[in-house]
């Protein structure tokens, strides 16, 4: 009996030990299923449960000035959504939900109630909503109504430099200017980043996503100063409104760089409510229009030629006493004159004399002359709808034409290439690459890019640009046509303008539409800063002198100060015109000097002076005056400069007094013009 009892055991042990063993075996075949035959596919599944893979929209670059200042940035703002599904689900009735989600968000109730019925997880109620607004949502505690943080572009500054920068839409998406010709560096590139998730799917972790800089689209650096900024849009929103102007625009370049420190237009628009303003208040007009520049080409006339040698720095042209006939058709000059020097000429702003010059230089002289300063192409400047002008191949013109486009008409340029223009006779007689962006960077702050100042050519001679800018400065002095572009404390040189613009209905010139500009820079000796101003038409007056050159002033004796460049005193000032004057005068020692010097007499300069003025004038050169009409003296013969003996009789024409067409003063003798002249070709 006892044996069978332990045997009986052994039996019941060795039966276990089986029943182990096999669950053993069971186990280890069960173990080596999951973890090696099918580890891999299990070991997806479980990272799907609790890894999302998102994919991630970077943040948009800023934009920001020279300085660093902030002028487009993207903020976290709230959008509200719903989940009509569970709405529904929540037996929540979509009318009386809309009603009150209606009384918080300027949104009709029908429609929304209609979007809140649909069967759909997800729809939008409204987008980027104010902080206020997001706080009574959230107070209204609606189950199945959510908030969701969206990037907004927001735009500090508001209208400030907006044409130049454009605006985002509603996705961050750039529609036009800066954001959106930079538009796939600041927004960057969309990438896929794993996330673990809760059990309800909500994101609780993100390595990839602890830094946002890693992820933000480029930003960019602009050219621009905000303070130079800020000073030209005031002063031209001045300007039209004083002159009651349909626009304008002012482009502010520093000449040895090439860069645009200020580019504003009016009307100003605010980027943050684009849908509130019309597609032509949001035009950047110094880039996209184009007009007729009227007398602002001539210094570039004046430049080619004396690249060429048609013209001489003291040569006396006859501008045939203010009326000439070419191809059939007759010039006028507003104010009459007979010989005039290549100065006299600008400051004085006559087209027959600028007609001269560009007839001994040739129409193929001038179009390739016209063409190295930039006319007829786009600068590159980089943004969108930038237009070329128009600058037509010198075999297409007439006989007429190369006269009128030596003195701005039958063509047509951009604010931006004058300036352009401009800034090559400032700096030496090199064309520079316009720049608007410095540098872009990554969210770090790092540079990813950078522009470096580049020279598209050398477009005259050194001494020729120079030369042109020493005349240039008459023209801001008394007798010229911009004594109010003058700045006090500074030497300034530039050029008038005041065209007619064109009738596309009835053809020709429209006679009650002009178009005022100008175009200088400062200082003349040492050039700093070049300002182009140009007001599409103005109303109260129409001269270029009048109209633009107060904008010049006031952008200019702003602008210089805050570039850390003190005025200089009267004396210093008067003492460098004198230096002007010298070196105009000593470009090339006229003839006529040398007779002079064998004892005759040179006549002088008196046009433009009372009769007793213009007597004592010629008495001190022992001459006598022989006088027709009253009022000032208008014409003489012989001309100023002529050499003649001792005692001759000088004739003198007298007429009352006329205004120029680029001014709105009377002709005063400029005192920088009395230099010694050189017998021109043109003289009987």
């Amino acid at each position: 009996m006892k044996n069978r009892r332990q045997r009986w055991f052994r039996a019941r042990i060795a039966l276990l030990g089986v029943g182990v063993a096999c669950v053993a075996m069971l186990v280890v075949i069960r173990a080596f299923h999951i973890q090696i035959a099918t580890g891999d596919r299990l070991r997806e599944m479980a990272e799907d449960q609790h890894l999302r893979h998102l994919r991630v929209s970077p943040r948009r670059g800023a934009i920001y000035d020279r300085h660093g200042a902030e002028l487009a940035i993207s903020v976290d703002v709230d959008s509200v959504y719903a989940n009509p599904r569970r709405l529904k689900a929540m037996e929540q009735d979509p009318r009386i939900v809309a009603k009150r989600i209606a009384q918080v968000l300027d949104v009709d109730s029908a429609r929304l109630a209609k979007r809140l019925a649909a069967d759909r997880y997800f729809v939008w109620i409204e987008r980027r909503v104010t902080p206020h607004e997001a706080t009574r949502i959230r107070e209204l505690d609606i189950p199945g109504v959510e908030l969701t943080p969206e990037a907004r572009r927001y735009y500090p500054n508001r209208h400030l430099a907006a044409h130049l920068m454009g605006f985002a839409d509603i996705d961050g998406r750039g529609i036009e200017g800066i954001e959106l010709a930079y538009e796939e560096q600041l927004r960057g590139s969309d990438r896929r980043v794993e996330a673990i998730r809760d059990r309800r799917g909500h994101v609780v972790f993100a390595d990839d996503m602890e830094d946002d800089r890693s992820i933000q689209g480029q930003s960019v650096v602009l050219t621009i100063d905000k303070a130079i900024q800020h000073i030209a849009e005031r002063e031209l929103a001045l300007g039209v409104r004083t002159f009651e102007a349909r626009g304008g625009s002012v482009v502010v370049m520093d000449p040895s760089t090439g860069e645009i420190l200020a580019l504003a237009n009016y009307p100003p628009f605010n980027p943050n409510e684009p849908s509130r303003h019309t597609a032509a208040h949001r035009r950047n007009r110094a880039v996209v229009d184009r007009f007729e520049p009227g007398s602002t080409v001539k210094p570039f006339t004046m430049a080619a030629a004396l690249a060429a040698g048609a013209v001489k720095p003291n040569q006396s042209i006859n501008c045939e006493n203010g009326v000439m006939r070419i191809g059939g058709r007759l010039l006028h000059d507003a104010h009459p004159y007979e010989w005039l020097t290549p100065t006299q000429i600008l400051a004085y702003s006559s087209n027959i004399g600028t007609a001269k010059i560009a007839q001994d230089l040739g129409k193929k002289g001038l179009y390739r002359g016209f063409r190295r300063f930039g006319f007829g192409e786009p600068t590159g400047l980089g943004v969108p709808g930038e237009t070329g002008g128009i600058l037509r191949h010198y075999r297409r013109w007439y006989e007429i034409d190369t006269a009128a486009v030596s003195f701005g008409q039958g063509m047509s340029v951009t604010n931006v290439q004058l300036a352009s223009a401009m800034s090559a006779i400032a700096n030496g007689g090199r064309l520079m690459q316009p720049m608007l962006v410095r540098r872009m960077t990554d969210g770090h702050g790092a540079t990813v890019e950078e522009n470096k100042p580049r020279v598209r050519r050398q477009v005259v001679p050194r001494r020729v640009a120079k030369l042109v800018g020493q005349m240039l400065t008459a023209v801001t002095e008394p007798g010229g046509t911009a004594i109010e572009a003058a700045v006090d404390g500074y030497l300034v040189a530039g050029k008038t303008g005041t065209a007619q613009k064109a009738d596309y209905v009835h053809g020709g010139y429209a006679k009650d539409k002009w178009l005022a500009s100008f175009i200088g820079f400062a200082p003349a000796e040492r050039p700093a800063v070049v300002i182009s101003v140009v007001i599409d038409e103005p109303v109260i007056a129409h001269y270029g002198g009048t109209v633009a050159g107060p904008v010049f002033r006031r952008i200019a004796e702003v602008t210089l100060r805050h570039m850390g460049i003190a005025p200089a005193g009267r004396q210093a000032v008067l003492a460098k015109k004198k230096e002007q004057r010298i070196a105009v005068a000593e470009a090339e020692p006229a003839p006529e000097k040398e007779a002079v010097d064998q004892g005759e007499s040179a006549v002088p300069d008196v046009r433009s002076l009372p009769l007793r003025q213009a007597v004592i004038a010629l008495h001190a050169e022992s001459l006598v005056g022989e006088v027709q009409g009253s009022g000032v003296v208008v014409s003489q013969q012989p001309g100023p400069g002529k050499a003649v003996p001792h005692g001759s009789v000088v004739r003198l024409q007298l007429e009352r007094r006329r205004f120029d067409s680029d001014a709105a003063a009377p002709k005063a003798r400029p005192r920088t013009l009395t230099a010694a002249v050189s017998r021109s070709p043109h003289a009987p």
